[in-house]
């Protein structure tokens, strides 16, 4: 068996795993990263980009401020007694720190954003300015890298060209300037030949593929040993220490002797359907996930086997999905609930949840309805709004959506139709139709609050009132689709201490072995608060564990 030596081993390429291999490197270590794909970047490069960071400095460009106070309370608000308040300390703490290294050592790049917390009204909450979101990257400064690079969610690409987030919010909410936002990219887009000569791809990398854009690019300018298809098969070890794993490179398995440590950074279990089975609540099913498809466990396997205790792990990142024929993974409706004339109901015909709310806090209350949950709007939603994979009727009426969409679609001119296509009780949907029209009229959601705070009117429509969030269903034709309760990666995982080393079951920490992102038990508990509080983590945590091992948290 060939046999390599490295100061640190780092399994997995996502923005977690990236942070950890740049911040080790600058902190003298001699790095490899194994990804088992054959594609840089992980979930972290189909996602949004978004990265929750509290306390950030980027914020006081636009006169806001956070406190440490502020930012714990919210957290401990949010979590609960899931995680301890020492590893919540750490991240509050570690966040803006990990955020001033990468700043100054690589190339990522971040703007604040007016994206509030989840859930802006709990104590420590927030309007906005804690999410950040990457400054889009140039992809021709990855030259032939590009192509290890892995594509964006198809979600995410429109018209061949992609958006930021706050781009984002003006086009679904039709804000003033959507339109030339369209035009501008697609423009551009269009006429870059030289570009379009070599790849279907955007120049302008945006969300995730920025954000792993940049890290990418600092880790090939460090000269950071990268390896593509070299999945770890099993951790080694010496008297309790983790010494360095098996990786199985091209066919051919690789002991790797890390000196200083392993970081675990591959992901969760959300394409494993027997670890889903196993951990999630049910019904689920792989074909849900929003996700790349490739993750199924292997370091918590691994990590259990020398020792690691396993936490939350019924813990997922929810989101109301819907599987599209040809598609290779699932629609995530990150947003569209929160736009007016939008509903959820379940199999009486009833709405059960504020739409508005998180794509998580949604996800998880669809799970007491997995195989009856329908979203339902009329023709004025239809024609204004792109909802789940149905882009508005002014840009793509019906007759104009491909065949594989359309057969995901339930029509009908009138309710009492609809109620008969898609198998709910018909008099439930009609009582539904009645609420929400007199709570259009008020403003005020009397059953579930949609638009009632600031998060769920971030995607409002503000053209719309009293309420942005709310509108009738009266214009037929109606429409419905089945969603499912689906996510964006599981969140349990490798139990881990304030540096992200991880312990047995007792607490006692395993030296050399440290484990972040999906692949660890999240700080955030069975919790949400804000965009990126996936992102955020996996790179603070990459950053902390990288100078643990290193020697450098003193």
């Amino acid at each position: 068996m060939e046999l390599k030596e490295v100061d640190v081993l780092v399994v997995g390429t996502g923005a977690g795993g990236m942070t950890a291999a740049i911040t080790a490197h600058e902190y003298g270590a001699d790095v490899l990263v194994v990804e088992k794909s054959d594609k840089v970047g992980g979930t972290s490069a189909t996602s949004g980009g978004g990265t929750w960071v509290p306390c950030n400095d980027l914020m006081k460009k636009h006169g806001q401020s956070d406190s440490r106070e502020d930012a714990l309370t919210y957290m401990k608000a949010c979590i609960g007694d899931d995680v301890s308040e020492d590893r919540m300390a750490a991240y509050v703490d570690n966040a803006p720190l990990m955020l001033d290294f990468m700043l100054s050592n690589s190339h990522v790049d971040y703007i604040s954003t007016p994206y509030a917390d989840y859930f802006p009204d709990k104590p420590g909450g927030k309007d906005g300015w804690r999410t950040l979101d990457p400054v889009p990257f140039n992809a021709a400064k990855l030259g032939e890298n590009l192509d290890n690079l892995r594509d964006p969610h198809p979600q995410t690409i429109f018209m061949g060209f992609t958006i930021t987030i706050p781009e984002a919010s003006k086009i679904i909410t039709k804000a003033k300037g959507w339109l030339w936002i369209l035009m501008k990219q697609k423009i551009l887009y269009t006429i870059d030949l030289p570009m379009r000569l070599k790849t279907k791809r955007h120049r302008r990398l945006t969300g995730g593929n920025a954000l792993l854009g940049r890290l990418y690019k600092s880790a090939l300018d460090r000269d950071i040993s990268l390896w593509l298809n070299a999945g770890m098969t099993s951790l080694t070890e010496t008297d309790g220490q983790v010494t360095g794993a098996i990786i199985e490179k091209d066919g051919q398995q690789v002991h790797v002797v890390a000196r200083r440590g392993v970081v675990l950074a591959a992901g969760g279990f959300e394409s494993n359907p027997d670890m889903r089975s196993q951990y999630l609540q049910g019904p689920t099913d792989v074909s849900w996930s929003g996700t790349p498809g490739t993750n199924k466990g292997d370091a918590h396997k691994a990590a259990e086997a020398v020792g690691a205790g396993l936490t939350l792990m019924d813990g997922a990142w929810w989101g109301p999905t819907i599987q599209v024929p040809g598609m290779d993974r699932s629609v995530v409706m990150f947003v569209e609930r929160s736009l007016p004339g939008i509903y959820m109901v379940n199999g009486k015909g009833e709405r059960f949840v504020n739409e508005g709310s998180s794509y998580d806090v949604v996800g998880n209350a669809m799970q007491e309805f997995a195989d009856n949950v329908w979203v339902v709007f009329d023709a004025r939603a239809r024609q204004k709004y792109a909802i789940g994979p149905l882009m508005p009727g002014s840009v793509q009426p019906d007759e104009k959506v491909s065949g594989r969409v359309m057969s995901l679609i339930k029509k009908s001119d009138t309710l009492e139709g609809l109620a008969a296509e898609i198998g709910v009780d018909k008099d439930g949907l009609l009582r539904t139709s009645k609420r929400v029209a007199e709570f259009s009229k008020t403003g005020i959601d009397e059953d579930f609050a949609k638009g009632g705070n600031s998060y769920d009117r971030y995607y409002g429509d503000k053209s719309v009132s009293p309420n942005p969030c709310l509108a009738p269903i009266v214009k037929p034709p109606f429409y419905a689709f089945q969603a499912r309760p689906g996510d964006i990666g599981t969140k349990g995982g490798i139990d881990v201490d304030v540096n992200a080393q991880a312990v047995t079951e007792s607490g006692t920490p395993i030296a050399g072995l440290y484990a972040i992102g999906n692949c660890s038990s999240s700080v955030m508990g069975h919790s949400y608060p804000g965009a990126g509080a996936t992102l955020g983590p996996a790179m603070t945590f990459g950053y902390v564990a990288a100078k643990h091992m290193m020697g450098a948290n003193a």
